[in-house]
């Protein structure tokens, strides 16, 4: 069962749910000030995202809005945010996906696009791909108007820090380490800012009915060759059909990968006839840590129905609904 239920709309329309990353998100690792941060953006996130939905636009530009604020926030591996490679780069990932017609746009390994959101949409509206990829990503947002940032806007002395701790411990430096977590055989590192998966993402009901999910993402700190994860591969990180839900995940990306984590969720409701909530447990609980790997997703379905499964110590996220009030939560 969902640490935190699945919840419900009653049938009613327009509602939005976002998550920031899942991982070793407790407590004692977090300020006071850090935490109030925390929860002033997933709230600014969601009502971005509801205002959207409120002036009667799309699911697609719901998503869109809301992983924008989450994109241009330090505090999330996104965009502004987004870790560094073992190189000592940011390469970014994200990916969005239509409901209504199953149509997707995704773009990968890209270093220069403020909002790589804004080029997945692009992608899925204005070429006739699902996924690029590298400078040709680049050059197509470019082209197509996005926003471009030179690399300087992306540094955060925090993800550096974080990707020097992650250098010593490649060494075997042990004053880097703080933990270790037999249950996935993971080393955690010095503080929560380490080891939670920082992607963030998206699932919206418009008022039409439609579905939409998005998700973006600046990888794994200190990763090797160019590494591509789940976010923009849709079906594993990223997902939407109006006949099921909205599915955007967050975790060990290698995993979601292998499982197909979010259209799975879909295909259980699909062809076994699963509710929302099993569906997903199914496949945060039971699927992905019986392969040693751990995260969490959101996911939204047709009637208004959603949850946020996740099997990690917490998981940003919240959602917004009929009422308009934001609802935001961190911890278990």
């Amino acid at each position: 069962m969902s640490q935190v239920h699945a919840q419900s709309t009653q049938g009613q329309k327009a509602i939005l749910v976002i998550h920031g990353g899942a991982g070793v998100i407790e407590k004692k690792y977090m300020t006071p000030e850090k935490e109030q941060a925390y929860k002033a953006a997933l709230t600014q996130a969601l009502e971005a995202g509801y205002s959207a939905l409120q002036e009667g636009k799309t699911c697609v530009d719901a998503v869109q809005a809301a992983i924008r604020v989450m994109e241009d926030s330090p505090l999330f591996n996104a965009g502004k945010g987004a870790v560094f490679t073992h190189d000592g780069k940011n390469q970014m990932d994200a990916a969005i996906m239509n409901g209504a017609d199953l149509k997707a746009g995704a773009i990968a390994d890209v270093s220069n696009i403020k909002n790589p959101i804004d080029a997945a949409r692009a992608v899925m509206e204005k070429s006739p791909h699902v996924l690029l990829a590298c400078e040709g990503a680049e050059k197509f947002a470019e082209k197509e108007g996005c926003v471009m940032e030179p690399p300087s806007y992306f540094f955060t002395q925090d993800r550096w820090d974080q990707l020097q701790r992650a250098l010593k411990r490649d060494k075997g430096d042990t004053t880097a380490v703080l933990d270790f977590d037999p249950r996935v055989n993971k080393i955690y590192g010095a503080g929560e800012e380490d080891d939670k998966f920082g992607t963030v993402g998206c699932v919206a009901l418009d008022q039409s009915g439609n579905l939409a999910a998005g998700t973006s993402t600046g990888g794994m700190t200190d990763k090797l060759y160019d590494r591509i994860g789940d976010s923009p591969i849709i079906g594993a990180g990223t997902y939407a059909n109006n006949k099921t839900c909205a599915i955007s995940c967050t975790g060990w990306g290698e995993f979601f990968m292998r499982t197909l984590a979010a259209k799975t969720v879909s295909d259980l409701m699909e062809y076994k006839g699963m509710d929302l909530e099993n569906a997903a447990d199914t496949v945060i609980y039971h699927i992905i840590p019986g392969l040693g790997g751990d995260g969490g997703m959101i996911a939204l379905d047709k009637n208004g129905d959603f949850a946020f499964p996740f099997n990690t110590p917490g998981m940003f996220r919240g959602y917004i609904g009929k009422d308009g009030v934001p609802h935001v939560f961190m911890y278990k």
